[in-house]
């Protein structure tokens, strides 16, 4: 069971310049809120409640603001070094405050991974530490790790090895024997915990992975402040499922081939304006394989949802967000088709989500289990409890989880 998490707080921030010149890096401010508080807060969601700060540059600025950590929930101790301390270094330091298993977190990463799976994962594999790893595929930064399977073949921090595969984010589940482990090599000349430990960790095959797909969010360069703004202001997001959800379905082993042929469900409309009306963002995700299968072409469902659009801005004035479609045939293994959850990732990506506070609605098991995949929060509709019903009981009972 681990009950503490320790945060690596006390850089220079250099990237970050001027801001850094006055503060440091984990206090700039994210929509009037400092980014270390995000932080804390998703700490004290994962049920931990004792917090270990490793403080050096401008450390009173932080410790004036967490205080005790009672404000926000949880506990909140402090060790603070000189400026000029690496991770590793910081981390010997603090050895004698850390427990013997503890979470490991970056003060300028974000990412709402699936830390129960971290955990999980990490008593699974016995591993000495179970790293979370962004899979890196739409090249959002240079990737400074190789896997094969779970396990972390190789960690290279100049990022100039060849075949990299992931990127280490932080929010890593360590044993402390790490720690220990490095003191009792003298490793002290090293400023760098992951330089030092992780490639010999990763030799001796105990470094592990868990694999997110979901793009992480930093304060650590100025490059990324737009997007991790956008993160963090964004309005609940509501994915619907088409056919069976806000349409009625074509008969079996047949197709909505045309536009005459999409027809609303009772109430649907009434649905997605009850939740545009409630400041969601609406967006349809469907698989189309009958594109793949010659049935129709990208351009006539392109019809048909244009006329979906057009009657539900007619009759409520709002139209959905975006739409995503899967257009390939059921056996060729896209990432795309649910209930794989591909669809998922590429509107988070695009309009910065996080995942684990959006709402997949569906009627099938594929969209469900798609949607779980993805962190989503699911609901099942069938033809007795339909769209309508769903939105409004969601809406009644304020369960969305921002």
């Amino acid at each position: 069971m681990v009950k503490q998490a320790v945060i690596i707080a006390g850089g220079k921030g250099t990237r970050m310049k001027p801001f850094t010149d006055r503060h440091p890096k984990s206090m700039y401010p994210i929509q009037g809120k400092p980014f270390i508080e995000y932080l804390i807060l998703q700490i004290r969601e994962f049920g931990i409640h004792d917090i270990l700060i490793l403080l050096g540059y401008m450390a009173a600025e932080i410790k004036n603001f967490l205080g005790d950590g009672s404000a926000f929930g949880v506990h909140i101790s402090y060790d603070i070094t000189p400026i000029e301390y690496g991770t590793l270094e910081r981390l010997l330091h603090a050895a004698p405050l850390i427990d013997s298993a503890f979470l490991f977190l970056y003060c300028d990463n974000y990412c709402p991974v699936d830390y129960v799976q971290l955990l999980s994962d990490f008593a699974r594999n016995q591993a000495m530490i179970q790293l979370s790893v962004y899979e890196n595929r739409d090249e959002y930064t240079k990737n400074n790790l190789l896997l094969e399977g779970s396990k972390v073949r190789i960690y290279d921090k100049s990022r100039e090895a060849p075949g990299l595969n992931g990127v280490d984010i932080g929010y890593a589940v360590m044993d402390k024997q790490v720690i220990t482990l490095v003191e009792s090599r003298g490793g002290r000349d090293s400023a760098s915990f992951e330089a030092t430990v992780y490639p010999e960790l990763a030799r001796q095959g105990k470094l592990y992975a868990t694999v997110t797909r979901h793009r992480y969010y930093s304060v650590g360069s100025w490059e990324r402040i737009s997007l991790t703004n956008a993160f963090f202001s964004n309005p609940v997001t509501v994915f619907l499922d088409r056919d069976g959800t806000v349409n009625k379905k074509a008969p079996k082993a047949c197709y909505i081939e045309r536009p005459d042929q999409f027809v609303w469900l009772e109430g649907a409309k009434d649905a997605v304006r009850m939740l545009k009306e409630a400041g969601c963002r609406v967006i349809l995700v469907t698989n189309q394989p009958g594109i793949a299968r010659g049935r129709l072409t990208e351009a006539m469902l392109a019809q048909i949802h244009e006329l979906m659009q057009e009657e539900l801005e007619r009759d409520t004035g709002y139209r959905l967000d975006a739409i995503y479609y899967c257009p390939h045939d059921w056996s060729e293994g896209c990432e795309c088709r649910k209930p794989r959850p591909g669809m998922l990732y590429a509107a988070q990506k695009d309009f910065s989500l996080d995942l684990t506070k959006a709402v997949l609605i569906g009627d099938d098991d594929r969209d469900i289990e798609a949607g779980k995949s993805a962190g989503c929060t699911c609901i099942r509709v069938t033809e007795r409890y339909n769209l309508l019903r769903a939105v409004m009981e969601l809406l009644d009972r304020g369960s969305f989880k921002y």
